[in-house]
């Protein structure tokens, strides 16, 4: 079986995190391809979080990278026996609209604004991970409004938004083992590539 994942990224664009997180997917059956939403391949430093966060709204938004992520993903289809994609951030929003489309399985990750996007059914498995705590709103409350529609299913792991990542200030190393082996598990990937070691 031959299959794709599309790898959709923070405000911060396609970073190590983001590569790293592509290594951990890949194998032999599986082709992974991170999507770089900017057309200058732009990366922010994870210091200029409210610039980037300024540069994605203004300069993308949730709305216009839809088109193209759509023809990507149609095109994958019909290439590969199953399609796969994951965001992170933003990029889980955006993964959280495309979810009407043909895919397999979709992965969202500390997707935040998805809470203003409650009136999409997600036609397939979709796994939403959640930290404990978000500054700008009620976490549990998402979660008991996702958990509610019959094709989706949340996890919630202590920490912040972006807890993951091993170079965000928020990262928390137990959360980030719990959640990866969640997320592997969903994607039923037999031979996940390494994990990130926790730091000495």
């Amino acid at each position: 079986m031959r299959r794709k994942v599309f790898i959709l990224h923070e405000i911060y664009g396609v970073n190590d995190f983001i590569k790293a997180q592509a290594e951990v997917y890949s194998n032999a059956s599986t082709t992974v391809e991170c999507i770089s939403l900017y057309l200058d391949n732009k990366i922010f430093p994870y210091e200029q979080e409210q610039q980037a966060y300024t540069y994605f709204i203004n300069e993308l938004g949730f709305d216009a990278p839809l088109k193209q992520l759509t023809e990507k993903i149609l095109e994958a289809r019909s290439q590969y026996d199953e399609v796969m994609l994951i965001g992170f951030s933003v990029g889980a929003t955006l993964a959280w609209r495309l979810s009407t489309l043909p895919l397999q399985r979709i992965v969202c990750v500390y997707g935040s604004r998805i809470r203003q996007y409650l009136d999409i059914t997600p036609s397939c498995p979709t796994l939403v991970i959640l930290p404990s705590d978000e500054k700008s709103f009620n976490v549990q409350e998402l979660k008991e409004t996702l958990d509610t529609l019959p094709s989706v299913h949340t996890r919630q792991y202590l920490g912040q938004h972006g807890f993951m990542d091993f170079n965000n200030s928020n990262y928390c190393y137990e959360s980030y083992l719990q959640a990866q082996a969640e997320i592997s598990q969903f994607f039923e990937i037999k031979h996940p590539g390494g994990l990130h070691n926790e730091p000495n």
